[in-house]
């Protein structure tokens, strides 16, 4: 006989329901996991907005901090995501250890945030003020953040496509097509990368500016009676060659003028010569930045000095930004420099000694010009004094020359022992608030406004006035 047992019915005479899993004792956290972003994510993203919003030197626009906080949280959030991966090799997840942290980690950090935002406001204000720029509004962190926002999303997006990758492709593969792309980069990337922006350079120091007028006097080099053609002076020669003509002779040579330095010095010398520079009784040798600039403040400065009774000459080395000059190529700035400087020394000699001698440097040429000299006992015996404007952190000789530097000058503090020492600005003049010192972050501030050095009114960041030929020394 077959037994037919039958399912028990509920009370209630409804179908029978399987019963819900009882709530573990870890569900709550679990819930509160979920709900939270991870520890390592709060730290990272909170610890580089703060970094971003820590005081500069520079007023900064809204698009330049949004983009200065997105690349801080972009390496961040790499820097967690990777010892993430670590901690869990190893067996740790401090999500796990600790979950009621995560949710007033992030309120905490939120309320750090926006305090931070609120001090680096006043403190963009307080740096207008000083320097008579407008103030920023509201709208001004509306934009930073959507700035932020969109490129942090860029960032994430291509990790996580990146991470997709990798799993489709395994780790071995992954590490193979890495390991190529690495060599082909190197091989073939980075060169042609770096002959893309020398190409660039060069169309710039090409580019004729149709509001230059070639110059007509006798005084100028890229005259019709000049040996340097008004081609290859070179963007900032032109420019220099085309101020007015009244005051000190000009002479330039630009890097297009001849084929190496020997010839392009041996032409300033012939170029002083016929433009009547050595019947001056004051030369002046420039040394100009890398892009070949010399500061046309400077130069009216000159002529409030000396009037006509000056000669200034610069030699071009390089036509790259100052920046990329420093970086790569400042032996360069220094090579130039003391050819120049011991050509015009050299041929004063011969005429009878009776010119006085001066060196004027700006930024990289401030470099290039105190890299003539061995120390402050040479330089006062071979010339009768020496400025530099806006010097490289440690990167000039200060004694025995005049030295010019603003406070908010993002040049004059940067150097890589920032990151852990306090610059010397003894010597700086105060500007504008200068923000406290602060390991790694006045480091990431200075780089961040090294870019928008010479976007500061006259008088602040890397711009200087007239000073820089009235306050030349006497002999």
């Amino acid at each position: 006989m077959t037994t037919t047992l039958e399912r028990p019915q509920a009370s209630d005479g409804a179908a029978e329901r399987t019963p819900a899993a009882e709530p573990g004792p870890d569900m709550s956290p679990r819930t509160a996991l979920a709900r939270s972003p991870r520890i390592g994510t709060t730290v990272a993203v909170g610890g580089a907005t703060l970094l971003s919003l820590m005081p500069g030197l520079l007023p900064r626009t809204a698009g330049a901090q949004g983009i200065l906080t997105a690349l801080l949280v972009a390496v961040a959030l790499a820097t967690a995501g990777t010892g993430r991966l670590i901690l869990r090799r190893m067996g740790g997840d401090v999500n796990r250890r600790f979950p009621g942290l995560r949710g007033p980690l992030s309120v905490i950090t939120a309320l750090l945030v926006a305090g931070a935002a609120i001090y680096a406001g006043h403190w963009q204000n307080t740096l207008r003020v000083a320097m008579g720029t407008p103030l920023i509004g509201p709208d001004y962190w509306a934009r930073s953040a959507a700035v932020a926002a969109v490129l942090i999303a860029g960032c994430v997006g291509i990790a996580r496509g990146i991470r997709w990758a990798v799993r489709r492709l395994g780790l071995a593969r992954s590490v193979a097509l890495t390991v190529v792309g690495a060599i082909a980069g190197s091989l073939v990337l980075v060169p042609g990368f770096v002959e893309w922006r020398q190409s660039i350079y060069a169309a710039a120091n090409d580019t004729v500016d149709p509001t230059l007028v070639q110059p007509v006097s006798l005084t100028r080099s890229g005259s019709a009676e000049s040996a340097v053609s008004w081609s290859s002076l070179g963007a900032e020669g032109r420019k220099f060659v085309s101020g007015p003509a009244a005051g000190p002779v000009r002479v330039y040579v630009g890097v297009e003028s001849a084929p190496d330095l020997d010839s392009r010095v041996a032409l300033a010398i012939r170029e002083l010569e016929r433009s009547g520079g050595f019947t001056r009784s004051n030369i002046v040798v420039a040394v100009p930045t890398g892009s070949g600039w010399i500061d046309a403040n400077a130069m009216r400065g000159f002529a409030q000095r000396f009037g006509g009774d000056a000669a200034v000459v610069g030699l071009q080395y390089s036509y790259a930004p100052s920046w990329v000059t420093f970086v790569f190529g400042r032996d360069e700035a220094a090579r130039a420099a003391r050819a120049l400087f011991e050509a015009v020394e050299r041929r004063s000699a011969e005429l009878g000694g009776a010119h006085r001698l001066f060196v004027y440097g700006q930024s990289l040429g401030a470099y290039g010009g105190s890299a003539v000299f061995t120390d402050a006992a040479d330089q006062d015996r071979r010339t009768c004094a020496a400025l530099w404007a806006g010097p490289p952190a440690g990167q000039a000789h200060h004694q025995g020359a005049t030295v010019l530097a603003n406070s908010s000058d993002p040049v004059v503090h940067w150097s890589v022992s920032l990151l852990w020492r306090a610059p010397d600005l003894s010597g700086a003049r105060t500007d504008a608030p200068v923000p406290r010192w602060l390991p790694i972050a006045s480091f990431v501030q200075t780089t961040a406004d090294l870019l928008a050095a010479l976007d500061a009114p006259p008088g602040h960041g890397h711009r200087y006035g007239t000073d820089q030929g009235t306050a030349l020394g006497t002999c």
